[in-house]
């Protein structure tokens, strides 16, 4: 920890550095020194190794993908993150081949920081409006759900 820094200060330049340094510069191999080992992300994903290979199958698909930081809020072991991402989808994601639609998503992450190290992340993202947004799903789709439960 830096001199002058709290542990919370410290956690959220963690946090930060996951985002700028690592998946917006593409240096993936500082992940080691940021994961835990005990690492558990909100697919069940464990360990850097797993928590890597996430980051690289978004980046596959979205080749261009940036991360921009909206909020940072830490407290005790935890930090929660507000971001958006836009990237075009240039490459297979999920098993569709690319579409060259333009993506933003929308999420909020709370990580739990031990040790100096990530051990735990919970996500809430718009994975629903990605697919809708890449064709995979029709963007009717989910109006045409909210009618039809409306008039049941």
């Amino acid at each position: 920890m830096s001199i002058g820094m709290t542990a919370v200060e410290h956690n959220k330049a963690l946090v930060r550095e996951l985002y700028e340094d690592c998946i917006n510069k593409r240096d993936l191999d500082r992940l080691e020194a940021l994961i835990s080992p005990d690492f558990e992300g909100a697919r069940g994903e464990r360990g850097p190794r797993e928590f890597r290979v996430t980051i690289e199958a978004v980046l596959t698909g979205f080749p261009d993908v940036r991360f921009e930081i909206h909020d940072l809020f830490g407290e005790g072991d935890r930090v929660a993150a507000r971001w958006t991402f836009r990237a075009s989808h240039a490459g297979r994601f999920v098993g569709l081949p690319p579409s060259n639609a333009g993506v933003i998503q929308e999420g909020n992450v709370i990580y739990q920081i031990r040790d100096g190290r990530i051990v735990r992340a919970w996500l809430q993202a718009d994975r629903l409006g990605v697919l809708q947004q890449i064709g995979a799903i029709p963007r009717s789709f989910a109006a045409g759900e909210a009618r039809h439960n409306a008039s049941s």
